[in-house]
């Protein structure tokens, strides 16, 4: 990621374009075309001032940590964690995260996405009352600037709504005219049966405002009040406040729930082309003055329209969640059959240099269904949620058009979902480092969960006292217990935590590992996952193996399926030679094979 010689070398070039910024015509055009889309030519004067007054502000904050724009590649990895989710008795939970990353991530994970650590209302955090503010439970400010002194940063915007604890929600209710038209009020209930829910719960809410009863638009909770961006003070304000986290540092932002955050009556409400637009004028913003910040889009949708966040391939998100990914890998080791995650790896295809699939297989939020609605058969997707049951795990349920519930998302850890309780405990273990070497080899930059690098199992207890299914993933655990596991070689725990830090670090040394580089999907046998990766100068390649059954299986690989062509190669993961001739993989054995012959 950000090479202090790159920084060191370039820093003058880009200190002083950006110091020396003109409010060109040209550069403002590309911003004032968007802001007429989304406003009209009358108000995008006073918007287009607005923005040059935050620039001017936010100029003065920039330092070395801005100065070059770097894309990713082969090194980055990322972690995902809530700010307590490791805790201490003797110091907040945001240095005792950093104790643990210090301890045993500081050289194999460089990326660290904490999780709204914002004072929040409710949702662990996805309810913000100030954003601008570190929740005082979990640290300060200094803690996070202490964490990005060795790890890079990704940050939270909770884009769609806010708190009802919020100033600027408590402010409308007062009829303060400054917040007037902040929220999508309604003094009747419309219409709503075309918009798209991802919720089973009333969509609007019922609030008094000046002693008048009003309705107002909650997509997501009655606590979680939707924000008008139809109002462009709204934008105004969020575009503030991502500046505000670029100066703190915040190396990729994570704008949730964006597919939503504009509502037309009468349409679905969710991904619609205004949504495109303000993407876009973040971007064009962003790239003007905090190049190496990247934009990751959060859209819980079909893939199809997951990917069209990418835009142009230069003009909106550099990197959106590779959503079906999840679900489809649950599909395949519950199959033994990896065809249909062959297929959509495949249908992916090339994308731009400058963008790249967030690859994850659990987050602090459940396992989309609704990704693979357009890839799997509903018979394909009703087994792996009738799997999810018999494994302890809860299924969560959307709203359709016509009434009805469907899944929505599938509420486990994703060690739970993998294991076999009928398996031995070396076979799961085994299994899951197979389930999770997939998104080390896929195309993209790998995110991994807290609990997936732990092997945390389901959190019954945690479901229980919260009432929330969610909390069945979201474990907190002791830096102090952590320690004691990782300290013991022949645990669960630790066995899980120190293969998957090797695997890391075997794929961080592969340039042919590089998001930019190309994927070849091989379509070889049913029963194993199969791919060749490719370094962007396409010199070093990388043959992918790995079985997705419980089955020893045999390959027999020809010069035709390989690049380039050779009968011995080396097995990176096991450091041992294979002679392609006839391949024997064991049960969820995992092979990187580079070629050593001609």
């Amino acid at each position: 990621m950000l090479d202090k010689k790159d920084v060191k070398s370039r820093e003058g070039f880009w200190e002083n374009k950006r110091l020396n910024m003109a409010m060109t015509k040209k550069y403002f055009q590309n911003i004032e075309e968007k802001i007429i889309l989304l406003y009209g030519k009358r108000k995008s004067t006073l918007l287009i001032n607005e923005i040059k007054k935050l620039l001017e502000k936010y100029k003065k904050n920039i330092s070395s940590h801005d100065s070059v724009y770097k894309f990713l590649d082969e090194k980055d990895v990322i972690l995902i964690t809530y700010g307590d989710s490791i805790f201490s008795s003797n110091r907040n939970p945001l240095k005792s995260l950093q104790d643990f990353i210090s301890k045993y991530l500081y050289k194999t994970i460089n990326i660290i996405h904490l999780l709204p650590f914002y004072p929040y209302s409710s949702d662990d955090g996805f309810s913000v009352v100030n954003y601008k503010e570190v929740n005082p439970f979990l640290g300060t400010w200094k803690n996070i600037d202490d964490i990005c002194k060795k790890s890079n940063l990704m940050f939270d915007l909770v884009i769609n709504h806010i708190s009802s604890k919020n100033k600027w929600f408590k402010e409308f209710l007062e009829g303060n005219p400054n917040y007037d038209n902040y929220f999508i009020s309604f003094e009747k209930k419309p219409d709503i049966s075309s918009v798209t829910r991802a919720r089973t719960h009333p969509l609007l809410t019922k609030f008094t405002k000046k002693d008048k009863e009003i309705y107002l638009w909650t997509t997501f909770s009655e606590d979680q009040i939707d924000l008008n961006f139809a109002n462009e003070k709204v934008l105004l304000s969020m575009i503030d406040i991502i500046l505000f986290y670029c100066s703190k540092k915040a190396r990729i932002i994570r704008l949730d729930a964006i597919g939503h955050i504009w509502k037309k009556l009468n349409s679905s409400c969710i991904n619609l082309k205004k949504v495109h637009i303000i993407t876009q004028l973040i971007r064009a913003i962003m790239d003007e003055i905090f190049p190496d910040v990247l934009l990751v889009t959060e859209t819980n949708v079909p893939f199809k329209k997951n990917f069209s966040y990418f835009g142009d391939g230069y003009n909106e998100a550099q990197l959106i969640y590779n959503f079906a990914i999840p679900f489809l890998v649950l599909h395949t080791f519950y199959t033994g059959n990896a065809l249909q995650l062959l297929k959509y790896a495949f249908s992916i295809g090339d994308m731009s240099k400058r963008t790249a699939l967030f690859n994850i297989l659990a987050t602090h939020d459940g396992i989309g269904v609704v990704p693979v609605k357009d890839i799997l058969t509903e018979r394909e997707i009703e087994n792996v949620i009738k799997n999810i049951i018999q494994r302890g795990g809860y299924v969560s349920y959307k709203i359709a058009k016509n009434g009805t519930k469907k899944p929505y998302e599938l509420n486990i850890t994703y060690y739970s979902a993998i294991a076999d309780f009928k398996a031995s405990l070396e076979l799961n273990i085994r299994k899951f480092i197979a389930s999770q070497a997939i998104i080390l080899s896929l195309k993209g930059i790998p995110g991994i969960y807290i609990h997936s690098l732990l092997g945390t199992e389901n959190n019954l207890d945690g479901v229980v006292k919260t009432g929330q299914r969610r909390a069945i993933n979201r474990k907190k655990i002791s830096f102090q217990r952590l320690d004691e596991l990782l300290s013991k070689k022949n645990i669960k725990e630790s066995k899980i935590f120190r293969e998957y830090i090797r695997l890391i670090n075997i794929r961080k040394s592969e340039i042919a590992f590089h998001p930019s580089g190309k994927q070849r999907v091989l379509f070889t046998k049913k029963e194993i996952f199969s791919l060749l990766r490719i370094s962007p100068d396409g010199k070093e390649k990388i043959l992918v193996l790995l079985n997705v059954t419980g089955d020893q299986q045999c390959l027999y690989l020809t010069s035709k399926d390989l690049l380039p062509a050779g009968k011995h190669y080396f097995d990176i993961v096991h450091k041992k030679t294979i002679n392609i001739n006839k391949i024997s993989l064991n049960p969820y054995q995992v092979m990187w094979l580079k070629n050593v012959s001609g």
